[in-house]
């Protein structure tokens, strides 16, 4: 596929999926075999729950079982089911031509949409194995922040001081060939649409409440220990096959 056709299959996904988030989570079709575990939709183009790419409890001490069970099987699940019934609803809306409701349900997607496509790479980007962050990574790391001592900081800051619910994300913006750390509250509302995320950390309550009670700090610390830094890299690598 070329630049050109994968920016037209961008585009339409935009437009037919969800309007709030084309850049999270969206899988570049022009390099092959990117992120399989990306699962988003199936054969009939539903929205589905993509399941862990390890056991609920994979991730201890860090990230307790029960949490994983309940933010992946019911938060997570949620947003999967008010995201398909939004898109049926706007369906139904254009077909009925009764465009009324349309402001609401344009909300709804944004959210469930932002839900869902921030969680899928959440799982991706965690690991019981780190692995090792590439060269291209860790030079790009060093080029935008520093260091990745200073990316660590940046983030870790970011994620912390979210206000109510969010996520600290690192997004890649291929135009600018540029890492950018983002501190995304409400996940629908605030972001920077020319950005493809390549490490995000939930930090809504429910990532880590039965853990860490208020202590959200100590949670994003805990955070670092199971980044799947294969992961973060490949993002990194298959977005710049794509765009550069």
């Amino acid at each position: 596929m070329t630049k050109r056709d994968f920016l037209k299959t961008s585009a339409a996904l935009g437009a037919a999926g969800v309007m709030g988030v084309p850049a999270f989570g969206f899988n570049p079709p022009a390099v092959e075999n990117f992120n399989k575990m990306d699962v988003f939709t199936n054969a009939n183009g539903e929205y589905v729950l993509p399941p862990l790419p390890y056991a609920y409890n994979a991730l201890e001490p860090y990230i307790d079982e029960q949490t994983m069970k309940l933010h992946h099987d019911i938060h997570h699940n949620g947003y999967v089911k008010g995201l398909n019934h939004a898109t049926q609803m706007v369906k139904e809306a254009i077909e009925k031509d009764d465009l009324g409701l349309i402001k609401h349900w344009e909300r709804e997607l944004a959210f469930n949409g932002s839900g869902h496509f921030l969680h899928t790479v959440f799982w991706n980007n965690m690991s019981p194995v780190q692995g090792k962050r590439s060269t291209t990574l860790e030079a790009q790391l060093g080029k935008d922040f520093g260091s990745f001592d200073g990316f660590v900081k940046l983030f870790k800051a970011a994620s912390k001081s979210v206000e109510g619910s969010g996520w600290g994300i690192l997004g890649y913006q291929p135009h600018a060939d540029k890492l950018v750390v983002l501190s995304a509250e409400k996940h629908q509302n605030q972001s920077q649409w020319v950005t493809y995320p390549l490490l995000v950390l939930d930090v809504w309550e429910h990532a880590y409440y039965l853990k860490y009670q208020n202590k959200r700090g100590d949670y994003v610390d805990a955070f670092f220990n199971v980044i799947n830094w294969n992961d973060v890299s490949k993002r990194l690598e298959d977005l710049k096959k794509a765009y550069l």
